[in-house]
């Protein structure tokens, strides 16, 4: 049985127009594109920022596809004050969004503040799953070692069990990466096979979402078959065509 590797993508465009060199204008042009692709080959879901969720949700509405509507919560250093990452996720709520995808404060958690991390992981998976929306939490691998990883993700675990329903975990991911994380040495500030490896060990049963650093067709086809549930790409369509993949997303 061949693999429609379509309905696991996450097609992904989160630049800010001082990031690309586009203007606003172009910037939504950009964002519309993305959404029109997603709708025209059918991916699982369109990613964006959330200023754009309710311009997004309207098109795909209009076009009656059932692409759902991602947003990014706390992007990308995710040390925002956990009320303002709960009143950007209502917003987006409002707005339509079908998914929201927090950014941890990996900073607090590298410097052993358990219990912030916790308590951003509770109360931000509780007001996603009470609106029915999946929620997923980047843990910025790039930025943690091996072992930070294992230890992060066994939390998310442990929390998952102790303050959520077992029929609400497949709403609840693991993320590996914004994207957006400088690395130095030319090193990979996407997923890689090991710390996928690893994410998908320490958080069972939470399902697990490789972002950034996919690069062909083949490479998002070994993630699934390790277990990865979503991929996010800013090539969707590329990767879909086992084209070549420009951009470092």
């Amino acid at each position: 049985m061949i693999m429609d590797i379509k309905q696991f993508l996450d097609s992904t465009y989160l630049k800010l127009p001082s990031q690309s060199g586009l203007t606003e204008e172009q910037t939504f042009e950009e964002v519309k594109k993305i959404t029109q692709e997603a709708i025209d080959n059918r991916f699982y879901l369109v990613m964006i920022r959330p200023e754009y969720v309710k311009q997004v949700k309207e098109i795909i509405t209009k076009a009656n596809s059932d692409v759902r509507v991602g947003t990014v919560i706390g992007f990308h250093e995710g040390t925002y004050p956990i009320e303002d990452k709960l009143n950007e996720a209502a917003k987006a709520i409002e707005d339509g969004a079908d998914e929201l995808d927090y950014v941890i404060n990996y900073e607090a958690f590298k410097k052993g503040e358990i219990e912030l991390v916790k308590k951003e992981f509770t109360v931000g998976t509780t007001l996603g799953l009470e609106a029915g929306k999946v929620v997923k939490w980047i843990i910025e691998i790039a930025a943690l070692t091996d072992e930070q990883i294992q230890s992060i993700c066994t939390y998310f675990s442990t929390w998952a069990k102790e303050n959520f329903k077992k029929e609400d975990f497949e709403k609840i991911f693991v993320k590996s990466s914004t994207g957006f994380y400088k690395t130095e040495g030319g090193k990979p500030n996407g997923a890689t096979f090991p710390a996928i490896e690893i994410m998908l060990k320490y958080s069972e049963p939470l399902p697990v979402k490789a972002a950034g650093g996919v690069r062909t067709h083949d490479e998002a086809v070994r993630m699934v078959e390790m277990g990865v549930k979503r991929i996010g790409t800013s090539s969707a369509k590329a990767l879909s065509e086992k084209s070549e993949i420009k951009g470092s997303y």
